[in-house]
């Protein structure tokens, strides 16, 4: 039982043989997987595989990449998609210092506002930080995001960090970056978190882990996360395959 936290099936990557590869997922023994979207279109294609596939659920939000497409019309219409029983997150939004494709103001403002919207909504939220983790942890400090919660999706951040986030009622998501040689932070950060607070993720079509890192990623992959993430904590491959699903299953209200 594997419970991938984090994919973009909804991604031209996977337009040739999506079908096929969520298929074989399943048959690698993935039990659920995540869909976040990015933008309107990708939230109407997320939605759309979730409602196809028994074992998808999805996100839906704006990434930062992409905030110059909001108004008030986008997020009543994310609103909207959120009524949907196969929508679990408010997601992915956040900051992105490290391309800056949007300016940082209104990177902040949006955040702000889709976290309000899941606060609104009861969700929690998947949060995408890069290189921006103080600004993050203040807007989500100042929408008193702590009364959700979420996911740090692929944790980038330090242990320092790490105790903030844990701190105000959010998970941490770990990819194929552990797998990585230079992984130094990563693995401590592993190390740090206790086991009932971690998740796992592919964030397919990206970020595959060693030893086929270069190639498409998909949830079929999952499990070299999940036993690097043993190998580093002392516990079985099946002890961590439990306990982020179940860690996963809790977070998004999930019972099936």
């Amino acid at each position: 039982m594997l419970f991938d936290s984090h994919a973009h099936y909804d991604d031209l990557k996977f337009d040739a043989d999506r079908n096929s590869v969520i298929e074989r997922a399943r048959e690698a023994g993935v039990s659920y997987i995540l869909n976040a979207s990015s933008n309107m279109s990708s939230a109407v294609e997320t939605v759309s595989i979730a409602q196809e596939f028994d074992f998808i659920y999805a996100a839906v939000g704006i990434h930062p990449h992409n905030v110059h497409e909001i108004n008030e019309n986008i997020l009543n219409a994310i609103r909207d998609f959120a009524s949907d029983h196969k929508v679990v997150a408010i997601g992915e939004i956040g900051l992105d210092y490290y391309y800056d494709t949007c300016p940082r103001d209104l990177q902040k403002h949006w955040f702000a506002r889709q976290l309000g919207l899941a606060k609104e909504l009861g969700l929690p939220a998947i949060i995408h930080d890069r290189e921006a983790h103080e600004d993050t942890l203040d807007i989500i400090k100042s929408e008193n995001s702590k009364e959700t919660g979420g996911v740090f999706h692929c944790y980038s951040g330090s242990v320092e960090m790490a105790r903030d986030v844990l701190d105000n009622n959010f998970y941490i998501s770990i990819g194929g970056a552990v797998t990585f040689k230079n992984a130094r932070k990563a693995i401590e950060v592993v190390n740090y978190v206790p086991m009932d607070r971690l998740l796992i993720e592919t964030d397919c079509p990206y970020m595959t882990p060693e030893p086929y890192r270069g190639k498409r990623n998909d949830s079929g992959y999952i499990g070299l996360v999940a036993q690097k993430i043993a190998d580093i904590k002392g516990l079985t491959y099946e002890q961590v395959a439990c306990a982020t699903t179940e860690n996963a299953k809790r977070l998004f209200n999930i019972n099936a």
